[in-house]
């Protein structure tokens, strides 16, 4: 049997989310694992970015985004919905919204908080303010809820928490000792407990 082959990089949160559809959606890969400063030639020859996660399926096709290789997975099998089938237009809305916030503009605050050094003139103290004003709006949707959108996982859920995680690891005492974060905190630590944790990592 041939097997989809992935190209991916252990502590990426991008191939971290999508490791974690293909495990919810029970799917064997043949898992690759890239050194970012010496990329194979045949991830450049599947896809010419060599960013990964890279999905290349038992037919061939490759697919190069994290987002699109979940929603590959889960069309294969979804047991739980996370694609949200029986979701309503607005929270269906609500989960793209939040994705898009994530990939977005609390990605570019992530990375500057936690890479200061990387990005010149940027303020680790205003990036971390950002950051965290959308990690509190997160947190009070899950105190609402129980799960960023409704009262079930989502692909929200499932695509936000590596990068939750990201942050907590750049600054684990804010993260835990912040007064507005408790729902979050909480909410991370189901996954970081799920059974499938260690074979994701």
């Amino acid at each position: 049997m041939t097997l989809p082959v992935l190209y991916s990089f252990r502590r990426c949160p991008y191939a971290m989310r999508a490791r974690w559809a293909l495990l919810q959606a029970g799917l064997l890969v043949e898992w690759r694992e890239v050194a970012l400063r010496h990329k194979p030639e045949c991830l450049r020859q599947a896809s010419p970015k060599a960013t990964v996660p890279v999905l290349v399926t038992a037919d061939g096709n490759v697919i190069d985004e994290s987002l699109a290789i979940m929603r590959w997975a889960l069309q294969q099998a979804d047991p739980c919905d996370w694609l949200g089938v029986g979701l309503a237009a607005d929270q269906q809305g609500a989960i793209a919204a939040l994705i898009a916030e994530n990939d977005g503009v609390f990605k570019h605050h992530l990375d500057r908080f936690k890479y200061t050094d990387r990005y010149p003139g940027a303020s680790r103290q205003e990036h971390q303010h950002q950051g965290e004003a959308l990690l509190e709006a997160w947190s009070a949707r899950i105190a609402t809820a129980g799960w960023l959108v409704g009262e079930r996982c989502s692909l929200a859920d499932a695509a936000l928490w590596p990068f939750v995680r990201q942050w907590r690891i750049a600054d684990p005492a804010g993260f835990d000792h912040h007064p507005a974060l408790g729902p979050l905190r909480q909410w991370l630590q189901v996954f970081l407990e799920a059974p499938g944790f260690d074979r994701l990592m």
